[in-house]
């Protein structure tokens, strides 16, 4: 199982970025796929999830996301994207991408994530 980030970049505040989260070895729609996010010097946090495609693609987001970002899978290209917008500079951090497979380190929105990607850096600066 092996997961991959992309999509990431410098972007001015109120810019917008869509970050991608490609998958082998496993069907994405299969599990919840998380993006998570870890500044400097701040511990990891849970950004959105999207539940299975036998769980109804549910979607949840953190609080501080505030109807900016929308989380949507592609299950032809086995892919999971999140669509950011009105980026802010406090959301400048790396971006990882994470699935619920047994053996997770991580809670959010009541699911347990693991199976980390590499992530990709978005920085929000003018």
């Amino acid at each position: 199982v092996q997961l991959q980030a992309s999509g990431g970049g410098l972007v001015q505040p109120g810019g917008s970025l869509r970050l991608s989260c490609a998958a082998s070895g496993f069907r994405l729609d299969s599990r919840a796929t998380g993006w998570f996010r870890q500044a400097p010097g701040k511990e990891r946090e849970g950004v959105s999830c999207i539940s299975s495609s036998s769980s109804d693609d549910r979607t949840y987001y953190a609080d501080f996301v505030e109807g900016r970002f929308t989380i949507s899978r592609d299950n032809a290209k086995n892919t999971v994207y999140l669509e950011m917008n009105s980026l802010k500079p406090e959301d400048t951090a790396v971006y990882y991408c994470a699935t619920d497979l047994p053996g997770g380190s991580m809670w959010f929105k009541g699911y347990l994530f693991g199976s980390w990607g590499q992530g990709t850096q978005v920085t929000v600066s003018s």
